[in-house]
């Protein structure tokens, strides 16, 4: 019999986090972009290491330690960025994660180019945000408009339908008098009121 079991009665049950979700997709959209600063670093020493490799026509590559990240954020620049990220709305992260890799797998961009990118994906997300959000504000405004428009009120007003007038022409007047009759008869007849 395992002793396990009854040793855990003292740990804590797990709790969902306490971190708001603006906090969490700031820390994932700069997870991200930290991410890819490496991948384009190693990207560029492996190109570098390739092109020193064909013109010497030597590799010392197996002598040579793995070297550290040499680029950095400068601490402004990173403030900057995470004042950007905690702006988009959660839903949108997903969105500009996958808009950020998209343009990292096209351009290629070297190191120094990579929080650009970033930011202008930023900055198209933001954007999108608000467009989104005005046009659902003019829907919510529409939708809470009153039904009666004013057209019809003015046209009410004005027109009136008497569908049995006494003075509609009917087929066989038409024919008596050997006229052509009018296109169609079952539509009622529309006259403005006379104005006094």
């Amino acid at each position: 019999m395992s002793l396990i079991p009854w040793l855990r009665w003292n740990e804590a049950p797990p709790r969902l986090s306490s971190r708001s979700p603006a906090e969490m997709v700031l820390e994932t959209l700069m997870t991200e972009l930290a991410g890819q600063m490496r991948e384009a670093e190693r990207q560029q020493r492996e190109h570098s290491n390739a092109v020193r490799k064909i013109c010497t026509g030597v590799d010392y590559s197996w002598l040579a330690r793995p070297s550290r990240p040499t680029y950095d954020l400068s601490p402004g620049e990173r403030l900057q960025l995470e004042d950007v990220c905690a702006k988009v709305h959660p839903s949108y992260c997903g969105a500009a994660i996958l808009r950020f890799r998209q343009l990292m797998s096209e351009r290629e961009p070297e190191v120094q180019e990579v929080s650009r990118l970033f930011r202008s994906v930023l900055q198209e997300v933001l954007e999108k945000m608000k467009e989104e959000e005005e046009v659902h504000k003019l829907t919510r405004q529409w939708s809470l408009r009153p039904r009666g428009g004013l057209a019809l009120a003015t046209f009410k007003t004005r027109v009136r339908i008497s569908p049995f007038a006494s003075d509609i022409r009917t087929i066989s007047e038409d024919v008596e008098r050997g006229a052509r009759p009018p296109r169609t008869w079952s539509v009622p007849e529309f006259r403005a009121l006379k104005e006094d």
